[in-house]
């Protein structure tokens, strides 16, 4: 059984994230992939601390048992679809802090992307592609991309083109085949 995480990387109060990750959930489970589970991590359960940022000592303890469980949810995955906005022409500030927790728990896996933006987050993937080559993820070719401006019912009401679900389709397949490849290689 393959496990892959739909992690949605937007943390903002407000955000157009819970929808486009609750489309990509429903979308993948509909399409009923025999041996792979899915399942959505919202960054926004985990309050991490910035990466080397200086605790005082009473919150210390709580910060690293955050820490231990974004560690240990991203381990038990097999391969990860990153839902991710595209903020100034990149990723936010939050899901890059998080990664940056990550190195040996998220190697030689598979990552797809689904962005959204007003040009469909396609610079936060290109973002995503160098911090994750860093990290010893193999991610995949094809992305979905939501527009705004297309996609987005006045900036905030998710009413996806029916076309989507090609680039969906194409971006599933390639994370499950290369999830599947790679999990062989973890052994």
């Amino acid at each position: 059984m393959l496990k892959i995480g739909i992690i949605l990387g937007s943390v903002r109060e407000g955000r157009n994230g819970e929808q486009v990750a609750n489309w990509t959930l429903d979308f993948a489970n509909n399409r009923k992939d025999q041996d792979v589970e899915y399942e959505l991590v919202d960054l926004a359960d985990y309050r991490l601390p910035f990466l080397s940022e200086s605790l005082p000592e009473a919150e210390k303890e709580k910060a690293n048992a955050v820490i231990k469980a974004w560690s240990d949810k991203m381990a038990s995955f097999d391969g990860y679809i990153f839902i991710t906005p595209e903020y100034n022409h990149a990723i936010g500030g939050a899901l890059k802090n998080a990664l940056d927790y990550l190195n040996p728990e998220v190697n030689n896996k598979a990552a797809g992307f689904v962005g959204y933006g007003s040009l469909g987050g396609t610079r936060a993937h290109e973002n995503m592609r160098l911090i994750l080559g860093e990290l010893q993820v193999a991610d995949v070719r094809t992305a979905v991309t939501f527009s705004l401006l297309a996609d987005f019912e006045n900036f905030s009401v998710f009413k996806p083109a029916d076309y989507h679900a090609d680039n969906a389709n194409q971006m599933l397949d390639q994370v499950i085949a290369w999830s599947s490849a790679l999990k062989s290689l973890r052994g």
